[in-house]
């Protein structure tokens, strides 16, 4: 490793970019597979926030105090940029943020030790956890959709939740990681889920349902019955409130994989982790204001094109689709709405880790 030079003691910043700089050669040689060592982003560290007098106060107690507001994501190398921007949009928006505990899920060959520096890095105070997904059961399971993106193993981890999160956990909030929200956290955590929901989501009942599922499916006179007697609207995965409890005593997650299991011996369906969700839980969800889940900005599955918002109040943007804010914003070719996403991008230039 070549020598370095001193660095003069009042001189910090430059001091931790290098330090920042040392790691990533470190962890990039040693820590990560081959696959995974190069263009690792660098975030700026974002602001600290604190709650409000009246917030209560809560203990940790091993990341399953029931009074916080617990989150569950996704994180890998190609969506970090998208998962540190809802980060702070979500803290900056709280009126507890010290309350909100994350609850991160990576895959098992990830490189966690440059996603805990990462993210501790550009959030200080944070309080979260990372657990390991192996997508090795999923992965013989998973039928080619319309867009390969779709067809990553760590989009079905929300599949395996109760089974990845402590099992003294019993409410999470999951969420996409190219969203942001604009409303606090709080109020969406606090969704009611009745005597018997297993999940809350906004539902969209004047979408095409019929769609979702291919003429196989419905011409067969067993699987055409599967919503019988339900309202089955469709619902977006990307946004839910999960109760785990419920979740773990129904078995829901061995429900979503034997369709899974079906569609690998008769296609049924085309469009990646949505459909087991339907099948399993739509018309028997929570409602959820659609002010919740304005998503669908990202344009379609297949163009990306720009959207417009959906008409009424907001308070979480969702980039679902093919085009995502930070990919269109570097191409200088951003929709009018990826505007909304920049304040909350953290990203750090090379320009300014050089100065």
């Amino acid at each position: 490793m070549p020598k370095l030079a001193l660095i003069p003691p009042h001189d910090h910043h430059r001091h931790h970019r290098q330090l920042l700089l040392i790691f990533l050669l470190i962890s990039a040689t040693t820590a990560a597979p081959a696959s995974a060592t190069t263009n690792y982003q660098v975030f700026k560290e974002a602001p600290q926030f604190y709650n409000s007098p009246t917030c209560p106060s809560i203990h940790t107690n091993g990341m399953c105090c029931d009074q916080a507001v617990h989150v569950a994501m996704t994180l890998d190398t190609a969506y970090l940029r998208g998962s540190m921007a809802a980060i702070l949009s979500i803290l900056q928006h709280s009126s507890c943020p010290q309350n909100i505990l994350f609850h991160f899920i990576a895959s098992a060959t990830a490189n966690h030790q440059h996603f805990r520096y990462t993210i501790s890095r550009a959030f200080p105070a944070l309080v979260f956890q990372i657990y390991p997904y192996d997508s090795k059961a999923v992965s013989g399971l998973i039928s080619t959709s319309i867009r390969s993106a779709l067809d990553c193993p760590l989009n079905y981890a929300r599949n395996y939740l109760p089974n990845l999160l402590p099992r003294c956990l019993r409410r999470v909030v999951y969420l996409d990681s190219d969203l942001v929200l604009v409303d606090d956290m709080a109020k969406l955590a606090a969704t009611p889920l009745g005597d018997s929901s297993v999940l809350a989501a906004p539902e969209y009942c004047n979408a095409n349902f019929t769609s979702y599922f291919t003429p196989t499916f419905w011409s067969n006179p067993t699987l055409s019955l599967t919503f019988s007697g339900r309202k089955a609207c469709y619902f977006n995965t990307g946004v839910m409130v999960i109760d785990l409890q419920r979740w773990r005593a129904g078995d829901y997650t061995i429900k979503i994989v034997e369709w899974m299991e079906l569609q690998k011996r008769m296609r049924i369906y085309e469009l990646g982790s949505l459909p087991p969700f339907l099948l399993v839980f739509a018309g028997n969800i929570a409602p959820v204001d659609h002010r919740w889940n304005q998503h669908g900005l990202g344009g379609d599955n297949y163009r990306g094109l720009c959207r417009d918002l959906h008409p009424g109040p907001t308070s979480l943007l969702h980039w679902s689709g093919k085009g995502k804010p930070w990919a269109r914003l570097d191409a200088n070719r951003p929709c009018p709405l990826d505007v909304l996403w920049a304040p909350y991008d953290l990203l750090q230039t090379s320009s300014a880790l050089e100065s």
